[in-house]
């Protein structure tokens, strides 16, 4: 479950939005609201403007080793996602080039959107955190931050896709509290009532690109290592004050090169290194199917990054919405399900989004 089992080190990239990176580091705490250490009074109001107060439930007084990892990776995300949307809200307020909205209507509706899903995200971060000291385990803290996005409509796709990767991996969570058993038992339906507040999230960020509400019936699972990687991309290297406390190994990144569609087809990969078609083969995990391995084509190796092709089987029973790649080592391979795949994966996780 929520163990390190990647040998690799460095950090791996989100790569379907790479291509922009900002110029300079984003660090914005602490907030005007005291967040990440907001007084009693300030709680209070960042409850109000969240529309809910954090749990009163009681926090487990122990942890097993897997379930402080999970609630350190959960910290981190959500300490990332508050990082971007004071962002996001700052542009949009201040009319930064590029996040302009058509109307003072829909920038009205947006500021106040993404102000209560920041508050939100802001309970979800200080509960987590609070059920790590509770346990005598540390908080996390805080990293300077680099987005990928230059414009509105690219970071509304940006947070569609990496809600899609929560909404993913957060079931793990609830399956590492159930197997710790005890007293982690109580944080099961904590996060299944995260699930929900960010399942409505994502239905705003597809809506908001005339996508459906809902991608798919069955959501693409995602393993902990590769919600992981995906994480660190955001993290400028060095920044992050404590995650070397956290007990997981970022991958290194498979860059997705052509744009998928919803349709058979076949996809253009990087990465860097020598792989081969006699070694490795690319895996999909989408929706609740089982694996799909396809072979790799037309390995050609370039100054250290090597480009390769694989089929991408969209009729073949994947899912709208996400779609995760991972090249593995080996070939002609079965895998029985998403943790097999990351045990095995030495590149990835490549996000791929068809609708």
């Amino acid at each position: 479950m929520w163990s390190n089992v990647s040998p690799l080190a460095g950090l791996a990239a989100i790569v379907l939005f790479s291509p922009v990176i900002r110029a300079a580091p984003y660090q914005p705490y602490p907030l005007e609201d005291g967040f990440p250490k907001p007084t009693s009074e300030q709680l209070l109001e960042i409850e109000k403007d969240a529309g809910g107060t954090i749990p009163n439930s009681p926090l487990p007084s122990s942890l097993q080793p897997g379930g402080v990892t999970t609630l350190q990776v959960i910290a981190l995300n959500e300490l990332f996602e508050v990082a971007y949307f004071t962002e996001l809200l700052s542009n949009i307020t201040n009319k930064v080039a590029g996040y302009t909205c058509d109307n003072e209507t829909e920038c009205d509706y947006l500021q106040q959107t993404l102000t209560t899903i920041i508050n939100q995200e802001e309970l979800h971060a200080l509960s987590a955190n609070a059920a790590l000291v509770n346990a005598n385990s540390t908080a996390m803290e805080p990293c300077s931050y680099a987005f990928p996005v230059a414009d509105l409509k690219s970071a509304i796709a940006l947070a569609n896709t990496f809600t899609d990767v929560v909404l993913g991996v957060l079931p793990n969570a609830q399956a590492q509290f159930a197997a710790d058993g005890g007293e982690e038992l109580g944080l099961i339906p904590v996060v299944g009532s995260i699930i929900g507040q960010e399942g409505e999230q994502n239905g705003f960020y597809r809506s908001y690109q005339d996508k459906a509400a809902s991608a798919a019936p069955f959501l693409t699972g995602v393993p902990p290592q590769f919600a992981f990687t995906a994480l660190n991309s955001f993290f400028v290297p060095g920044s992050c004050p404590n995650l070397n406390l956290v007990n997981l190994t970022a991958f290194e990144a498979l860059n997705v090169i052509s744009t998928p569609a919803a349709k058979n087809s076949t996809l253009e990969f990087s990465c860097a290194g020598t792989v081969g078609t006699e070694d490795n083969s690319l895996v999909y995990l989408s929706g609740q199917n089982l694996p799909v391995v396809v072979p790799i084509c037309n390995v050609v190796s370039v100054d250290g990054m090597t480009h390769f092709t694989a089929d991408f089987p969209f009729e073949s029973g994947f899912s709208k919405g996400l779609t995760i790649a991972a090249l593995v080592k080996g070939v002609n391979l079965t895998f029985s399900d998403a943790a097999d795949v990351a045990a095995a994966t030495i590149y990835g996780p490549g996000l791929i989004e068809v609708d």
